[in-house]
Protein backbone atom coordinates (compact mmCIF):
# COMPACT_ATOMS: atom_id res chain seq x y z
CA UNK A 1 0.00 0.00 0.00
CA UNK A 2 2.51 2.29 0.59
CA UNK A 3 4.25 1.92 -2.48
CA UNK A 4 1.03 2.71 -4.61
CA UNK A 5 0.21 5.49 -2.50
CA UNK A 6 3.61 6.72 -3.56
CA UNK A 7 2.93 6.14 -7.11
CA UNK A 8 -0.46 7.81 -6.97
CA UNK A 9 0.94 11.19 -5.45
CA UNK A 10 4.00 10.89 -7.76
CA UNK A 11 2.09 10.65 -11.00
CA UNK A 12 -0.66 13.28 -9.55
CA UNK A 13 2.04 15.94 -9.22
CA UNK A 14 3.50 14.88 -12.42
CA UNK A 15 0.52 14.79 -14.34
CA UNK A 16 0.08 18.17 -12.75
CA UNK A 17 3.99 19.82 -13.81
CA UNK A 18 2.92 18.42 -17.53
CA UNK A 19 -0.41 19.56 -17.84
CA UNK A 20 0.82 23.08 -16.54
CA UNK A 21 4.20 23.06 -19.28
CA UNK A 22 2.03 21.45 -21.64
CA UNK A 23 -0.86 24.42 -21.48
CA UNK A 24 1.64 27.53 -20.96
CA UNK A 25 3.31 25.99 -24.15
CA UNK A 26 0.28 24.91 -25.77
CA UNK A 27 -2.23 27.03 -25.77
CA UNK A 28 -1.94 28.83 -28.69
CA UNK A 29 -2.97 27.45 -32.05
CA UNK A 30 0.01 25.48 -33.77
CA UNK A 31 1.47 27.71 -36.29
CA UNK A 32 1.10 26.51 -40.06
CA UNK A 33 3.49 25.36 -42.14
CA UNK A 34 6.26 27.59 -43.42
CA UNK A 35 7.76 27.90 -46.81
CA UNK A 36 11.59 27.28 -46.28
CA UNK A 37 12.70 28.22 -49.68
CA UNK A 38 13.06 31.93 -49.02
CA UNK A 39 14.53 31.38 -45.82
CA UNK A 40 17.96 33.37 -46.17
CA UNK A 41 16.03 36.59 -47.88
CA UNK A 42 13.47 37.24 -45.61
CA UNK A 43 13.24 41.12 -43.98
CA UNK A 44 15.39 39.58 -40.44
CA UNK A 45 17.52 42.59 -40.37
CA UNK A 46 18.57 43.38 -36.72
CA UNK A 47 16.83 46.75 -35.64
CA UNK A 48 19.06 50.00 -36.08
CA UNK A 49 21.51 50.72 -33.36
CA UNK A 50 20.87 53.62 -30.83
CA UNK A 51 20.23 57.59 -32.39
CA UNK A 52 23.31 58.02 -31.86
CA UNK A 53 23.97 56.70 -35.50
CA UNK A 54 21.09 57.85 -37.11
CA UNK A 55 22.13 57.54 -40.78
CA UNK A 56 22.26 53.32 -40.43
CA UNK A 57 19.22 52.43 -42.71
CA UNK A 58 17.31 49.59 -41.20
CA UNK A 59 16.96 47.80 -44.73
CA UNK A 60 20.19 45.81 -45.86
CA UNK A 61 21.53 46.43 -49.08
CA UNK A 62 20.51 43.10 -51.02
CA UNK A 63 24.38 42.62 -53.35
CA UNK A 64 26.95 44.65 -52.57
CA UNK A 65 30.16 42.81 -54.23
CA UNK A 66 30.78 43.45 -57.74
CA UNK A 67 31.10 39.53 -58.39
CA UNK A 68 28.31 37.60 -60.04
CA UNK A 69 26.49 36.08 -57.75
CA UNK A 70 26.62 32.55 -56.44
CA UNK A 71 24.56 30.74 -53.92
CA UNK A 72 26.11 27.28 -54.36
CA UNK A 73 27.49 26.48 -50.70
CA UNK A 74 30.88 25.85 -49.42
CA UNK A 75 31.74 22.50 -47.72
CA UNK A 76 33.27 22.22 -44.97
CA UNK A 77 34.70 19.20 -43.92
CA UNK A 78 35.85 18.43 -40.13
CA UNK A 79 36.19 15.62 -37.40
CA UNK A 80 32.90 17.28 -36.01
CA UNK A 81 31.15 18.95 -38.61
CA UNK A 82 29.32 19.00 -42.08
CA UNK A 83 28.86 22.91 -42.66
CA UNK A 84 28.13 24.55 -45.47
CA UNK A 85 27.63 28.21 -46.18
CA UNK A 86 25.74 29.78 -48.36
CA UNK A 87 27.81 32.59 -50.22
CA UNK A 88 24.79 35.18 -50.08
CA UNK A 89 25.24 36.74 -46.76
CA UNK A 90 28.16 33.96 -45.76
CA UNK A 91 25.71 32.25 -43.87
CA UNK A 92 25.79 29.03 -41.91
CA UNK A 93 23.12 27.68 -43.57
CA UNK A 94 23.46 23.83 -43.11
CA UNK A 95 25.38 22.58 -39.72
CA UNK A 96 25.21 19.03 -39.14
CA UNK A 97 26.88 16.86 -35.84
CA UNK A 98 28.92 13.89 -37.09
CA UNK A 99 28.36 12.36 -33.45
CA UNK A 100 24.72 12.49 -33.85
CA UNK A 101 23.12 10.52 -35.98
CA UNK A 102 19.45 11.02 -35.86
CA UNK A 103 18.53 7.22 -35.37
CA UNK A 104 20.53 4.21 -34.72
CA UNK A 105 20.26 2.76 -38.17
CA UNK A 106 23.44 2.21 -39.74
CA UNK A 107 22.57 4.73 -42.97
CA UNK A 108 20.93 7.45 -40.71
CA UNK A 109 21.43 10.83 -41.54
CA UNK A 110 23.56 12.88 -39.20
CA UNK A 111 21.71 15.52 -36.91
CA UNK A 112 21.64 19.39 -38.59
CA UNK A 113 21.51 21.74 -36.27
CA UNK A 114 21.60 24.51 -38.48
CA UNK A 115 19.72 23.74 -41.98
CA UNK A 116 17.25 25.30 -44.42
CA UNK A 117 14.99 22.76 -45.78
CA UNK A 118 11.57 21.57 -45.94
CA UNK A 119 11.62 20.00 -42.74
CA UNK A 120 13.92 22.70 -40.48
CA UNK A 121 14.77 26.05 -40.72
CA UNK A 122 17.66 27.57 -38.36
CA UNK A 123 20.36 30.15 -39.41
CA UNK A 124 23.74 31.57 -38.43
CA UNK A 125 23.56 35.05 -40.30
CA UNK A 126 26.50 37.40 -39.26
CA UNK A 127 27.27 41.24 -40.84
CA UNK A 128 28.06 44.85 -40.80
CA UNK A 129 25.15 47.51 -41.02
CA UNK A 130 26.50 50.52 -42.02
CA UNK A 131 24.87 53.82 -43.54
CA UNK A 132 26.95 53.46 -46.99
CA UNK A 133 27.50 49.67 -48.80
CA UNK A 134 27.67 46.80 -45.95
CA UNK A 135 28.48 43.56 -45.90
CA UNK A 136 25.28 42.16 -44.33
CA UNK A 137 23.71 38.45 -44.73
CA UNK A 138 22.31 39.63 -47.76
CA UNK A 139 25.82 40.43 -49.16
CA UNK A 140 27.56 38.60 -51.90
CA UNK A 141 30.79 37.07 -50.79
CA UNK A 142 33.21 34.94 -52.88
CA UNK A 143 35.99 32.04 -51.94
CA UNK A 144 38.85 30.31 -52.95
CA UNK A 145 37.82 27.47 -52.89
CA UNK A 146 34.73 25.13 -52.85
CA UNK A 147 35.51 23.06 -50.59
CA UNK A 148 37.56 22.91 -47.30
CA UNK A 149 38.46 19.60 -45.45
CA UNK A 150 40.48 19.57 -41.96
CA UNK A 151 44.06 18.11 -42.92
CA UNK A 152 44.47 14.71 -40.31
CA UNK A 153 47.34 16.26 -38.67
CA UNK A 154 46.34 19.81 -38.11
CA UNK A 155 44.36 20.94 -35.15
CA UNK A 156 42.35 24.43 -36.83
CA UNK A 157 41.22 25.38 -40.25
CA UNK A 158 40.20 28.55 -41.81
CA UNK A 159 37.80 29.47 -43.72
CA UNK A 160 37.65 33.07 -45.39
CA UNK A 161 35.20 34.99 -47.76
CA UNK A 162 35.68 38.34 -49.35
CA UNK A 163 33.43 40.88 -50.04
CA UNK A 164 34.63 44.15 -51.57
CA UNK A 165 32.59 47.60 -51.93
CA UNK A 166 33.01 49.63 -55.40
CA UNK A 167 34.63 52.54 -52.82
CA UNK A 168 37.57 50.08 -52.28
CA UNK A 169 36.93 48.69 -48.35
CA UNK A 170 37.32 44.99 -48.44
CA UNK A 171 35.86 42.67 -45.77
CA UNK A 172 37.58 39.28 -44.79
CA UNK A 173 34.46 36.95 -43.16
CA UNK A 174 36.48 34.27 -41.28
CA UNK A 175 35.13 31.05 -39.97
CA UNK A 176 38.10 28.83 -37.36
CA UNK A 177 36.61 25.29 -37.07
CA UNK A 178 38.94 23.94 -34.55
CA UNK A 179 39.81 19.63 -34.19
CA UNK A 180 37.61 18.16 -31.29
CA UNK A 181 35.17 21.62 -30.88
CA UNK A 182 32.17 22.53 -31.14
CA UNK A 183 32.93 26.18 -31.21
CA UNK A 184 33.57 27.87 -34.16
CA UNK A 185 35.29 31.35 -34.02
CA UNK A 186 34.17 34.26 -36.22
CA UNK A 187 36.12 37.06 -37.53
CA UNK A 188 35.20 40.45 -39.46
CA UNK A 189 38.78 41.58 -40.76
CA UNK A 190 38.13 45.37 -42.45
CA UNK A 191 40.82 46.46 -44.70
CA UNK A 192 39.62 50.21 -45.50
CA UNK A 193 41.59 50.89 -48.79
CA UNK A 194 39.04 54.43 -49.45
CA UNK A 195 40.38 57.62 -48.48
CA UNK A 196 37.53 58.15 -45.71
CA UNK A 197 36.60 56.54 -42.36
CA UNK A 198 34.59 53.22 -42.75
CA UNK A 199 31.88 52.98 -39.72
CA UNK A 200 29.79 49.91 -39.52
CA UNK A 201 28.40 47.75 -36.64
CA UNK A 202 28.84 44.19 -36.06
CA UNK A 203 25.77 41.66 -35.41
CA UNK A 204 25.05 38.24 -34.98
CA UNK A 205 21.87 36.36 -34.93
CA UNK A 206 20.27 33.10 -35.38
CA UNK A 207 16.96 32.71 -36.95
CA UNK A 208 14.42 29.84 -36.80
CA UNK A 209 11.24 28.80 -38.00
CA UNK A 210 9.36 26.95 -35.18
CA UNK A 211 7.82 24.10 -37.91
CA UNK A 212 4.50 22.05 -36.47
CA UNK A 213 5.81 19.30 -34.98
CA UNK A 214 3.98 15.89 -33.01
CA UNK A 215 2.94 16.10 -29.58
CA UNK A 216 5.24 14.24 -26.91
CA UNK A 217 4.59 12.72 -24.03
CA UNK A 218 7.68 14.03 -22.52
CA UNK A 219 7.65 17.61 -24.01
CA UNK A 220 10.96 19.81 -23.50
CA UNK A 221 11.47 23.28 -24.09
CA UNK A 222 12.39 24.41 -27.32
CA UNK A 223 12.77 28.41 -27.70
CA UNK A 224 15.31 31.22 -27.14
CA UNK A 225 17.35 31.87 -24.15
CA UNK A 226 19.53 34.68 -23.26
CA UNK A 227 22.62 35.16 -20.55
CA UNK A 228 23.88 38.59 -18.56
CA UNK A 229 25.65 39.65 -15.92
CA UNK A 230 22.68 40.14 -13.86
CA UNK A 231 21.03 36.89 -14.93
CA UNK A 232 22.83 33.76 -15.56
CA UNK A 233 19.93 32.37 -17.90
CA UNK A 234 16.66 33.32 -18.71
CA UNK A 235 14.11 31.52 -21.23
CA UNK A 236 11.91 32.79 -23.79
CA UNK A 237 8.81 31.21 -25.23
CA UNK A 238 8.39 32.10 -28.95
CA UNK A 239 5.06 33.01 -28.50
CA UNK A 240 6.56 35.72 -25.83
CA UNK A 241 9.00 37.11 -27.94
CA UNK A 242 6.36 37.98 -30.67
CA UNK A 243 4.40 39.79 -27.49
CA UNK A 244 7.49 41.38 -25.79
CA UNK A 245 10.64 40.95 -28.25
CA UNK A 246 14.06 41.79 -26.39
CA UNK A 247 15.24 44.64 -26.45
CA UNK A 248 18.23 45.12 -23.65
CA UNK A 249 21.93 46.62 -23.40
CA UNK A 250 24.54 43.91 -21.32
CA UNK A 251 28.13 43.91 -21.60
CA UNK A 252 28.84 40.13 -22.53
CA UNK A 253 26.58 37.79 -21.85
CA UNK A 254 25.54 35.49 -24.81
CA UNK A 255 22.10 34.41 -26.37
CA UNK A 256 20.60 31.26 -28.19
CA UNK A 257 18.17 28.97 -29.20
CA UNK A 258 17.69 26.05 -27.12
CA UNK A 259 16.54 22.73 -27.60
CA UNK A 260 16.08 19.11 -26.74
CA UNK A 261 19.75 18.01 -26.60
CA UNK A 262 21.42 21.05 -28.84
CA UNK A 263 21.79 24.64 -28.43
CA UNK A 264 23.46 27.16 -30.60
CA UNK A 265 25.17 30.07 -28.57
CA UNK A 266 26.25 33.09 -29.94
CA UNK A 267 29.10 34.90 -27.59
CA UNK A 268 30.21 37.97 -28.27
CA UNK A 269 33.23 39.29 -26.34
CA UNK A 270 32.76 39.07 -22.81
CA UNK A 271 34.12 42.90 -22.10
CA UNK A 272 32.09 44.91 -24.40
CA UNK A 273 28.84 46.33 -24.13
CA UNK A 274 26.29 44.62 -26.75
CA UNK A 275 22.70 45.67 -27.75
CA UNK A 276 20.78 42.10 -27.62
CA UNK A 277 17.52 41.82 -29.52
CA UNK A 278 14.61 39.86 -30.99
CA UNK A 279 12.42 39.90 -33.97
CA UNK A 280 9.46 38.15 -35.00
CA UNK A 281 9.35 38.34 -38.15
CA UNK A 282 6.73 36.44 -39.00
CA UNK A 283 3.55 34.86 -37.27
CA UNK A 284 6.10 31.34 -37.35
CA UNK A 285 9.88 32.55 -37.94
CA UNK A 286 12.06 33.87 -35.32
CA UNK A 287 15.41 35.72 -34.71
CA UNK A 288 17.83 36.41 -31.64
CA UNK A 289 20.78 38.27 -31.68
CA UNK A 290 22.64 41.24 -30.58
CA UNK A 291 24.89 43.72 -32.26
CA UNK A 292 28.08 45.82 -30.89
CA UNK A 293 29.02 48.92 -30.83
CA UNK A 294 30.44 51.02 -33.89
CA UNK A 295 33.43 49.63 -35.61
CA UNK A 296 35.55 52.71 -37.23
CA UNK A 297 38.20 52.19 -39.69
CA UNK A 298 40.28 54.45 -40.42
CA UNK A 299 41.50 55.22 -43.92
CA UNK A 300 44.83 52.59 -45.08
CA UNK A 301 44.26 50.94 -41.82
CA UNK A 302 42.94 47.44 -40.46
CA UNK A 303 40.10 46.52 -37.76
CA UNK A 304 39.02 42.94 -36.82
CA UNK A 305 36.37 42.03 -34.44
CA UNK A 306 35.89 38.36 -33.17
CA UNK A 307 32.83 36.31 -32.05
CA UNK A 308 31.88 32.75 -31.29
CA UNK A 309 29.44 30.02 -32.10
CA UNK A 310 28.79 26.96 -30.17
CA UNK A 311 26.50 24.59 -32.33
CA UNK A 312 26.27 21.29 -30.45
CA UNK A 313 25.15 19.09 -27.84
CA UNK A 314 24.11 20.45 -24.38
CA UNK A 315 27.14 18.91 -22.97
CA UNK A 316 27.86 19.04 -19.07
CA UNK A 317 31.24 18.48 -19.41
CA UNK A 318 31.37 21.14 -21.85
CA UNK A 319 29.11 23.81 -21.82
CA UNK A 320 30.84 25.45 -18.67
CA UNK A 321 34.11 26.19 -20.47
CA UNK A 322 32.14 28.01 -23.54
CA UNK A 323 30.75 30.34 -21.48
CA UNK A 324 29.40 31.06 -18.11
CA UNK A 325 25.61 30.29 -17.67
CA UNK A 326 25.58 28.13 -20.47
CA UNK A 327 25.32 25.02 -18.32
CA UNK A 328 22.02 26.34 -17.81
CA UNK A 329 20.63 25.49 -21.16
CA UNK A 330 20.47 21.49 -19.59
CA UNK A 331 17.22 22.43 -17.82
CA UNK A 332 16.63 20.64 -15.03
CA UNK A 333 13.82 22.92 -14.04
CA UNK A 334 12.90 23.87 -10.04
CA UNK A 335 14.80 20.84 -8.92
CA UNK A 336 17.71 21.22 -10.33
CA UNK A 337 20.31 20.98 -7.24
CA UNK A 338 18.81 17.78 -6.96
CA UNK A 339 19.33 16.72 -10.54
CA UNK A 340 22.78 17.65 -11.10
CA UNK A 341 23.81 15.67 -7.86
CA UNK A 342 21.88 12.98 -9.74
CA UNK A 343 24.04 13.66 -12.96
CA UNK A 344 26.80 13.94 -11.10
CA UNK A 345 26.79 10.40 -9.35
CA UNK A 346 25.13 8.86 -12.95
CA UNK A 347 28.30 10.04 -14.61
CA UNK A 348 30.68 8.35 -12.13
CA UNK A 349 29.08 5.19 -12.23
CA UNK A 350 28.90 5.05 -15.97
CA UNK A 351 32.82 5.80 -16.10
CA UNK A 352 33.37 2.88 -14.01
CA UNK A 353 30.91 0.51 -15.30
CA UNK A 354 30.58 2.14 -19.21
CA UNK A 355 27.19 1.46 -19.34
CA UNK A 356 23.83 3.76 -18.72
CA UNK A 357 21.61 1.34 -17.90
CA UNK A 358 24.15 -0.64 -15.41
CA UNK A 359 24.98 3.09 -14.22
CA UNK A 360 21.01 4.16 -13.98
CA UNK A 361 20.44 0.61 -11.28
CA UNK A 362 23.05 1.52 -9.38
CA UNK A 363 21.66 4.70 -8.54
CA UNK A 364 18.67 3.59 -7.52
CA UNK A 365 19.76 1.41 -5.63
CA UNK A 366 22.12 3.90 -4.01
CA UNK A 367 19.03 6.48 -3.31
CA UNK A 368 16.68 3.61 -1.83
CA UNK A 369 19.68 2.55 0.66
CA UNK A 370 19.56 6.38 1.71
CA UNK A 371 16.25 6.56 1.74
CA UNK A 372 16.01 2.91 3.84
CA UNK A 373 15.34 4.24 7.35
CA UNK A 374 12.67 6.08 6.04
CA UNK A 375 11.11 3.79 4.10
CA UNK A 376 11.69 0.58 6.44
CA UNK A 377 9.72 2.76 8.73
CA UNK A 378 6.80 2.99 6.20
CA UNK A 379 7.30 -0.72 5.52
CA UNK A 380 6.83 -1.38 9.38
CA UNK A 381 3.74 0.89 9.64
CA UNK A 382 2.32 -1.43 6.84
CA UNK A 383 3.22 -4.52 8.73
CA UNK A 384 1.22 -3.53 11.58
CA UNK A 385 -1.44 -2.65 9.65
CA UNK A 386 -1.32 -5.57 7.79
CA UNK A 387 -1.61 -7.85 11.36
CA UNK A 388 -4.36 -5.78 12.18
CA UNK A 389 -6.64 -6.18 8.93
CA UNK A 390 -8.80 -9.12 10.36
CA UNK A 391 -9.72 -6.83 13.21
CA UNK A 392 -10.16 -4.01 10.49
CA UNK A 393 -12.85 -6.12 8.84
CA UNK A 394 -14.60 -7.19 11.70
CA UNK A 395 -14.72 -3.41 13.23
CA UNK A 396 -16.51 -2.69 9.51
CA UNK A 397 -19.20 -5.96 9.90
CA UNK A 398 -19.89 -4.52 13.38
CA UNK A 399 -20.50 -1.18 12.49
CA UNK A 400 -21.88 -1.52 9.08
CA UNK A 401 -22.15 2.06 7.62
CA UNK A 402 -22.26 4.39 11.17
CA UNK A 403 -18.97 5.76 9.27
CA UNK A 404 -18.13 7.94 13.03
CA UNK A 405 -18.78 4.82 15.04
CA UNK A 406 -16.61 3.05 12.67
CA UNK A 407 -13.70 5.44 12.18
CA UNK A 408 -13.66 6.07 16.19
CA UNK A 409 -13.27 2.35 16.53
CA UNK A 410 -10.41 2.43 14.19
CA UNK A 411 -8.37 5.14 15.74
CA UNK A 412 -8.59 3.25 19.17
CA UNK A 413 -7.61 0.35 17.84
CA UNK A 414 -4.36 2.15 16.60
CA UNK A 415 -4.23 3.88 19.72
CA UNK A 416 -4.04 0.55 21.53
CA UNK A 417 -1.46 -0.98 18.94
CA UNK A 418 0.47 2.13 18.19
CA UNK A 419 -0.16 2.21 14.48
CA UNK A 420 0.46 5.52 13.11
CA UNK A 421 -1.64 5.67 9.78
CA UNK A 422 0.40 8.29 8.30
CA UNK A 423 3.55 6.71 9.01
CA UNK A 424 3.88 6.11 5.35
CA UNK A 425 3.55 9.71 4.09
CA UNK A 426 7.04 11.00 5.04
CA UNK A 427 8.92 8.80 3.06
CA UNK A 428 6.66 9.73 0.55
CA UNK A 429 7.22 13.30 0.36
CA UNK A 430 10.70 12.74 0.37
CA UNK A 431 10.76 10.21 -2.40
CA UNK A 432 8.54 12.68 -4.87
CA UNK A 433 11.40 15.33 -5.19
CA UNK A 434 13.90 12.61 -5.82
CA UNK A 435 11.71 10.64 -8.32
CA UNK A 436 11.08 14.28 -10.79
CA UNK A 437 14.39 15.36 -10.53
CA UNK A 438 15.68 11.69 -11.92
CA UNK A 439 12.84 12.02 -14.96
CA UNK A 440 14.41 15.54 -15.71
CA UNK A 441 17.92 13.93 -15.70
CA UNK A 442 17.36 10.67 -17.58
CA UNK A 443 15.10 13.08 -20.46
CA UNK A 444 17.61 16.09 -20.34
CA UNK A 445 21.03 14.80 -20.04
CA UNK A 446 22.20 14.24 -23.96
CA UNK A 447 24.45 11.76 -22.47
CA UNK A 448 21.94 9.64 -22.51
CA UNK A 449 20.85 9.97 -26.02
CA UNK A 450 20.68 7.02 -27.90
CA UNK A 451 22.92 5.28 -24.90
CA UNK A 452 22.13 1.28 -25.20
CA UNK A 453 21.41 -1.13 -21.76
CA UNK A 454 22.30 -4.69 -22.99
CA UNK A 455 19.64 -7.01 -25.31
CA UNK A 456 16.49 -4.86 -26.74
CA UNK A 457 17.13 -2.05 -25.41
CA UNK A 458 19.29 -0.15 -27.55
CA UNK A 459 18.58 3.47 -26.47
CA UNK A 460 17.79 4.49 -23.03
CA UNK A 461 16.17 8.20 -24.48
CA UNK A 462 13.22 6.64 -25.99
CA UNK A 463 10.60 4.21 -25.26
CA UNK A 464 10.76 0.15 -24.84
CA UNK A 465 9.94 -0.66 -28.29
CA UNK A 466 9.08 -4.54 -27.32
CA UNK A 467 7.47 -2.53 -24.16
CA UNK A 468 9.10 -5.39 -22.11
CA UNK A 469 10.49 -3.14 -19.20
CA UNK A 470 6.61 -1.44 -18.89
CA UNK A 471 5.17 -5.17 -18.45
CA UNK A 472 7.48 -6.19 -16.15
CA UNK A 473 7.11 -2.57 -14.33
CA UNK A 474 3.38 -3.80 -14.68
CA UNK A 475 4.20 -7.15 -12.97
CA UNK A 476 6.26 -5.83 -9.84
CA UNK A 477 3.50 -3.15 -9.29
CA UNK A 478 0.89 -5.95 -9.02
CA UNK A 479 3.44 -8.05 -7.17
CA UNK A 480 3.15 -5.42 -4.82
CA UNK A 481 -0.44 -4.79 -4.24
CA UNK A 482 -0.59 -8.58 -3.17
CA UNK A 483 2.19 -7.81 -0.40
CA UNK A 484 -0.30 -5.46 1.07
CA UNK A 485 -3.65 -5.09 2.91
CA UNK A 486 -6.63 -4.79 1.29
CA UNK A 487 -8.50 -1.81 1.37
CA UNK A 488 -11.74 -1.83 3.16
CA UNK A 489 -13.46 0.09 0.81
CA UNK A 490 -14.84 -2.02 -2.03
CA UNK A 491 -14.07 0.49 -4.70
CA UNK A 492 -10.57 1.10 -3.63
CA UNK A 493 -9.79 -2.36 -3.58
CA UNK A 494 -10.97 -2.59 -7.71
CA UNK A 495 -8.92 0.98 -8.38
CA UNK A 496 -5.86 -1.39 -6.45
CA UNK A 497 -6.05 -3.75 -8.92
CA UNK A 498 -6.88 -1.74 -12.18
CA UNK A 499 -3.67 0.59 -11.18
CA UNK A 500 -0.90 -1.78 -12.62
CA UNK A 501 -2.42 -1.87 -15.66
CA UNK A 502 -3.23 1.94 -15.59
CA UNK A 503 0.33 2.97 -14.91
CA UNK A 504 1.94 0.17 -17.17
CA UNK A 505 0.22 1.50 -19.87
CA UNK A 506 1.42 5.19 -18.81
CA UNK A 507 4.81 4.32 -18.82
CA UNK A 508 4.95 2.54 -21.99
CA UNK A 509 5.62 5.59 -23.80
CA UNK A 510 7.99 7.07 -21.24
CA UNK A 511 12.14 6.87 -22.16
CA UNK A 512 12.90 3.39 -21.29
CA UNK A 513 15.74 4.51 -18.94
CA UNK A 514 12.96 5.83 -16.70
CA UNK A 515 11.20 2.66 -16.95
CA UNK A 516 13.71 1.20 -15.80
CA UNK A 517 14.69 2.96 -12.93
CA UNK A 518 10.97 2.56 -11.41
CA UNK A 519 11.48 -1.08 -12.14
CA UNK A 520 14.17 -1.78 -10.01
CA UNK A 521 13.22 0.56 -7.43
CA UNK A 522 9.47 -1.22 -6.88
CA UNK A 523 12.14 -4.91 -7.02
CA UNK A 524 14.37 -3.13 -4.17
CA UNK A 525 11.25 -2.03 -2.76
CA UNK A 526 9.66 -5.07 -2.50
CA UNK A 527 12.85 -6.93 -1.29
CA UNK A 528 12.85 -4.02 1.29
CA UNK A 529 9.39 -4.73 2.39
CA UNK A 530 9.50 -8.46 2.41
CA UNK A 531 12.65 -8.02 4.98
CA UNK A 532 10.57 -5.97 7.47
CA UNK A 533 7.64 -7.49 7.43
CA UNK A 534 9.36 -10.84 7.80
CA UNK A 535 11.40 -9.09 11.11
CA UNK A 536 7.97 -8.05 12.40
CA UNK A 537 6.53 -11.11 12.34
CA UNK A 538 9.55 -12.60 13.69
CA UNK A 539 9.15 -10.40 16.38
CA UNK A 540 5.55 -11.02 16.78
Amino acid sequence: MDNIRLILVILLSFISLLLWEAWQRDYASPPPVATTTNAAVAPDTPPPPPSATPDVPQAPTAVNAPVAASTTPIVVETDMFHAEINPVGAVLGKLSLKHYPLSLDKDAALFALLANDDTRVMLAQSGLKSASTSPDHYAQYSASAQRYTLADDADSMTVDLTWRSPEGVEVVRRFIFKRGSYEIAQQFEVRNQSTAVWKAHPYDQLQRVQLPTSRSVTPTFTGAALSSPEKKYEKFEFDDLADEPIDRDTIGGWAALVEHYFVAALIPQPDVKQHYYSTAVAEDRFVIGYYGPELQVPAGETRTIESRLYAGPKRQDLLPKVAPGLELTVDYGMLWFIAKALFWLLDKLHGIFGNWGVAIILLTLTVKLMFYPLSAAGYRSMARMRKVQPRLVALKERFGDDRAKMNQAMMDLYKTEKINPLGGCLPILVQIPVFIALYWVLLESVELRQAPFMLWVHDLSIKDPFFVLPVLMTASMWFQTKMNPAPLDPIQAKVMQIMPLAFGAFFAFFPAGLVLYWLVNNCLSIAQQWYVTKQIEAAA
